[in-house]
Parts: C-alpha cells; sequence; structure tokens
C-alpha cells in the first residue's frame, strides 16, 4: 500500500508536471540578442532609499507574489501575476493545487480563502487584510492557457477584490501559460519552456503604470545598469539556499539612476516552474521585459531564485507546502522569509 508522502509527491510531481508541461531545461535563447542584455558582475546586495515595493510573478512566481503581498500588504504597494489563482488556493495540499488551482476540477473554495486571509490577519501571522484596500493589482490570463483554468484566474482577482483592493483584469489574446514579453522566445500560444511568449504586445508598460500610476517609455537601446549575481544563502532561512529549494545564485538589476541618494522603486520578480536559472539561465533576467524599463523609470529589479528539489522537481516556487511546513503562506515562511531578507537589504 503506498503511503500518504508517497501519494503526495505523486501529486505533487503530477501538478508540476502540468504547470510545466514536463519541459526538460533549456539553454539561454538569444531571442533579444546581446543588445538588450548586460552580463551579470558578482557581487552583494546593498541599501538604497526605496520608495515603494513591489511583487510580479508568473505561475508558481504568481502565487508566491500573492503570499508576499498578503503577508507583508503593510510593506508591498502593489501586485501583478500571469496564470496565477487566488492566495492560499492549494490549501497545504498537493491534490488541491492540481485539482483546484490549475484545472479546477475541484473547487478552490474561494471563499474559506478569504475567511483564511482575515482570521490570519486577526493572529497577526500576515499583516492587516485592510492594507489591501485600494491596493493595485494586475491580472493576466493567456486566453491558451491550458495550466491555469480562466475560472481560478478570475478567481484570484475576486480574492483582490473581496478586500477592496483596485483590480485590472487582463486576458491576453491567443497567450499560452507563459510571461508575455515583447522579447519572448516563443510564439504567443505556447505553453512550454522557457515560457516567454511574444504576443506582439507589451505587457509590461500595462502592468508597470498599473502598479505606479505610471510609467515612462523603456530602453530599447543597451542597457546601461549593473546586473548583480549574488549568493542566496546570505539571505535564506537558515542559512542554506538549497535546504529551501532555493538557488544558490539570485539576481538585481540596478539602473544607472538609483544612486545611494536617489529614490527608487524595488520590483520583486518572481519566474515561474521550470523558468529559474539552474532550468533556462538567465532567460527570464534577460527577457522579462523589466530591465529596460527599470533604466528609464528608477526601478530597482529583484529577481530570487528557486530551483529542483526532492518534491519539487521543476523548480516551483512553495505555494503549496511543498517544504513540509504548514506556515509557507504566512510570516516565518521560509520562502517568503528568505526573499523579504532580500528586500530589506535593499532598503524595502
Amino acid at each position: 500500500m503506498r503511503t500518504l508522502r508517497s501519494l503526495r509527491y505523486q501529486a505533487a510531481v503530477a501538478g508540476l508536471a502540468l504547470l510545466a508541461t514536463l519541459a526538460a531545461p533549456v539553454t539561454e535563447t538569444a531571442a533579444a540578442g546581446s543588445l538588450y542584455t548586460v552580463g551579470p558582475v558578482a557581487g552583494s546586495l546593498s541599501g538604497y532609499r526605496i520608495s515603494g515595493v513591489y511583487v510580479a510573478g508568473v505561475s508558481s512566481g504568481g502565487y508566491m507574489a500573492g503570499q508576499l503581498q498578503v503577508a507583508y500588504s503593510s510593506r508591498i504597494k502593489g501586485t501583478a501575476v500571469f496564470g496565477t489563482g487566488p492566495y492560499y488556493c492549494a490549501q497545504n495540499n498537493t491534490y488541491q493545487a492540481l485539482y483546484a488551482c490549475a484545472a479546477n476540477t475541484y473547487p478552490d473554495y474561494l471563499g474559506t480563502l478569504e475567511a483564511d486571509a482575515s482570521l490570519w490577519s486577526s493572529y497577526g501571522w500576515v499583516d492587516p487584510v485592510s492594507n489591501l484596500s485600494h491596493l493595485p493589482v494586475w491580472v493576466y490570463h493567456g486566453s491558451q492557457d491550458t495550466a491555469i483554468a480562466s475560472s481560478v484566474s478570475r478567481d484570484g482577482a475576486a480574492f483582490w477584490s473581496h478586500f477592496g483592493a483596485s483590480v485590472t483584469s487582463v486576458t491576453g489574446n491567443g497567450a499560452g501559460h507563459a510571461w508575455v514579453t515583447p522579447y519572448g522566445a516563443n510564439s504567443c500560444g505556447t505553453t512550454g519552456s522557457p515560457y516567454l511568449n511574444n504576443c506582439g504586445t507589451d505587457p509590461e508598460h500595462d502592468l508597470l503604470g498599473d502598479l505606479f500610476g505610471s510609467v515612462s517609455a523603456p530602453n530599447t537601446g543597451p542597457l546601461g545598469g549593473t546586473l548583480i549575481q549574488f549568493d542566496q544563502n546570505t539571505y535564506a532561512q537558515g542559512g542554506r539556499a538549497a535546504s529551501l529549494d532555493m538557488s544558490g545564485s539570485g539576481f538585481a538589476y540596478i539602473p544607472q539612476s538609483c544612486s545611494a541618494t536617489a529614490a527608487c522603486r524595488l520590483l520583486v520578480a518572481l519566474h515561474g516552474c521550470s523558468q529559474g536559472y539552474d532550468s533556462v539561465g538567465m532567460a527570464f533576467v534577460d527577457e522579462a521585459n523589466l530591465n529596460q524599463y527599470a533604466d528609464t523609470n528608477n526601478m530597482i529589479v529583484l529577481y530570487p531564485q528557486a530551483t529542483s528539489g526532492a518534491s519539487n522537481p521543476y523548480g516551483c516556487w512553495d505555494w503549496w507546502g511543498y517544504l513540509g511546513e504548514t506556515n509557507y503562506p504566512i510570516q516565518g515562511g521560509a520562502q517568503v522569509e528568505s526573499i523579504m531578507n532580500m528586500v530589506t537589504t535593499l532598503g524595502g
């Protein structure tokens, strides 16, 4: 007879297979061209005058973005997600993650998720949910997304609306399950590695405009900032990134305009499954179309990195409890705290 542990593992693998479509790791593509990339330099994070912290993510990174937003709504001023459902959708259950938060075969119990967030707020496990009122939240769902059901994405938007957030819902016509970017290596309708799709649109302009209120046109020439490759062990809870299914390396793009005295925003950009540095190299960092906007909008971009593990073979962020702790979506959660350690170091 199979044990509950083995069943959970198999369900996790099945769920990741759906979200990552069993894509094999690939090397970095050259879709963006060397004109738009800047090589990383080894360094460490340091403090800046951060005027506001924002989070954005795709797939598992979108779920992690939601966890960060709810846990630390006093510090994070807005969220943008691609292909993601509501906060705590998996409810610490791999079957729920697979069948309710992806294909939506099971109900996702949206009302329960909203009630849990309110209860945890009253306990002090997450910041007051009242902070979510009027918060900008941008939700994108591709019309050809075969990994996350449109109903799950709608419930994701409904979760934020329940707490009074200012929600913008976008349907990406013809888009698959991906971060959509003008520099994407894949055609628009693809759901496959490296999950960077070109749909002939510029969603980053829209999401940043929604989060910030307005946005300047991106730098379409050579980038002028510095891409830092830093040691994530320094910020990982417990000091060992690998034990948290986090890569040894993380990245941060610092534009020239963000000096020690100039006020800048900080955007935390979270890749999805099979999309981190250990899977596709620098693809997400180079081609997400965020560094281009950073150069012209006084914005630092932080790129934390997840990696694969025994119960997480596709390098997803922990949005269903694969690390074995029930506090993964609240303050104290291992990956949540590790990312926030990076944010704090940068001055956020």
